[in-house]
């Protein structure tokens, strides 16, 4: 009866997490470049009263078991980084989305090295084109302050017209950076990830190459959330978790009426 108890209780403590991570996706329903997550559950040790196959007699063998499940815990929440959201479009020169796999890169002020799909950008007072939070984009870029127009090419380059003349220039290049296991990255806030042993190294290379994106002017990635499908997700998780209230419910009541007993 103890074991319904705790096994019930596995599983409200894992739908708590699975709530948890619903309610944030639902929260960064609006947050460019975000990748929903989804929690994924595993069942717990067995208590073996019978081994399947057990011998029963001569050339016989039990074709089942008795093996009862101690519960569930959470192993792993997966981001889902292959569903890339839908483009935002706003014209504005330094809104940039990258139309496949891939991360711009981010100097964070540590001086460590970030990823993020977040593609809207702005320039700093010196110049350099920088994140919402100031991180400054790698490789560095600097407009020219009598700059009157800034394009960036679908392969990242990045050229700027000054003056009267109208001719572009080109002052920078940006580059993006591949992983070999993008959801082994690490969340670390403000849209950005860094890279751990699970992801790999790091593969910078060129929009359009090896299997990266293009990049799109003038539009940002937005969240990758369906929020159908996380308020469908939400009455499971809020079902399940009142299934195992009531499970503790009804081993409650047998220990009563075991105690009952004279």
């Amino acid at each position: 009866m103890i074991r319904a108890l705790n096994t019930a209780a596995t599983g409200m403590q894992a739908q708590q997490t699975n709530m948890d991570v619903i309610s944030n996706n639902m929260a960064n329903v609006n947050t460019a470049g975000f990748k929903r997550s989804r929690a994924e559950f595993e069942d717990l040790l067995y208590q073996n009263e019978k081994e399947p196959g057990t011998a029963t007699g001569m050339n016989a063998v039990t074709p089942t078991g008795v093996q009862v499940g101690l519960g569930v815990r959470t192993a792993a929440v997966q981001r889902d980084m292959g569903a890339i959201g839908s483009a935002v479009m706003t014209k504005r020169a330094l809104d940039v989305m990258i139309e496949g796999p891939g991360f711009f890169q981010i100097q964070t002020p540590d001086g460590q090295m970030a990823y993020t799909r977040d593609g809207q950008f702005r320039p700093d007072a010196n110049g350099r084109i920088v994140d919402k939070n100031g991180n400054v984009l790698q490789p560095e870029i600097t407009i020219p302050p009598e700059a009157t127009n800034i394009e960036i090419a679908p392969n990242g380059e990045v050229r700027v017209q000054t003056g009267d003349t109208g001719v572009p220039q080109t002052v920078g290049q940006i580059d993006i950076a591949n992983f070999v296991n993008a959801a082994g990255l690490r969340s670390i806030g403000r849209n950005l990830y860094q890279q751990t042993p699970s992801s790999g190294q790091a593969q910078v290379v060129r929009p359009g190459l090896s299997g990266a994106g293009f990049l799109g002017q003038g539009q940002y990635e937005s969240s990758n959330v369906n929020i159908v499908d996380e308020m469908v997700n939400m009455i499971t998780a809020q079902r399940a978790y009142e299934s195992n209230s009531k499970a503790i419910q009804a081993a409650d009541q047998m220990l009563q009426t075991i105690n009952s007993l004279r």
